[in-house]
């Protein structure tokens, strides 16, 4: 689904992502509050977010959907790279932020990455995005989960380095699937549905360790 204000964006990114295989736009908002109803009738895999968007912004209606709809991963496309903003759509619970200077080729590639989970953080941010999660002051109350195995452990810390499926089953000598239902595992523990979300939230629970992410 695309929530974005402008008719010729939405028009542009529908025809770039359905010249695509495989897939589909369900349904588009011009706002954030039509975005959040339209999540709650449509269930999409993927939502891609504009930032600035009247009656509701990006970042409630991102927080909204993951609210109602966990298991929608939210993948903010916006002409904004400013801290402020990244870091409060990362704690409203986004999969992961592109530019609008991306390609189409590379966005196709970011909905179907998040759709299975991935991260689409560029690792530059992600590095900056995840230590800030480290930092005191940042740990929260939170509800008990079930512990990580030792293998989730070191699929989680793997992931959190920004390895793929694939370089994570070479370097464990797993198949990509075995990795894959690793990664569901670990996202249904911690209540999440993407790999930014995972990181994030072991880094807020003590799961994962700063050194690790280096």
């Amino acid at each position: 689904m695309i929530a974005d204000d402008h008719a010729l964006v939405r028009e542009g990114t529908r025809q770039i992502l359905e010249d695509q295989p495989g897939l589909e736009v369900v349904g588009e908002a011009q706002d954030g509050e039509e975005a959040v109803a339209l999540v709650s009738r449509l269930h999409p895999d993927v939502v891609l977010m504009d930032i600035a968007m009247p009656k509701l912004n990006g970042i409630e209606a991102t927080r909204l959907i993951k609210k109602e709809s966990p298991s929608t991963s939210v993948l903010i496309l916006t002409a904004y790279d400013d801290d402020q903003y990244i870091y409060a759509l990362l704690d409203a619970g986004a999969a992961g932020y592109l530019l609008k200077s991306v390609r189409g080729e590379e966005l196709a590639q970011a909905v179907r990455a998040v759709a299975q989970g991935e991260s689409v953080l560029h690792p530059a941010i992600a590095a900056k995005v995840f230590k800030r999660y480290t930092s005191p002051g940042q740990a929260t109350a939170q509800e008990e989960i079930e512990p990580l195995t030792e293998r989730e452990s070191e699929v989680l810390g793997m992931a959190a380095k920004g390895l793929s499926n694939k370089m994570i089953a070479r370097e464990l000598k797993l198949s990509d699937r075995t990795v894959q239902a690793h990664l569901s595992n670990i996202f249904g523990k911690l209540g999440v549905a993407s790999r930014t979300e995972a990181v994030i939230t072991g880094l807020r629970r003590g799961l994962l360790q700063l050194e690790e992410l280096s």
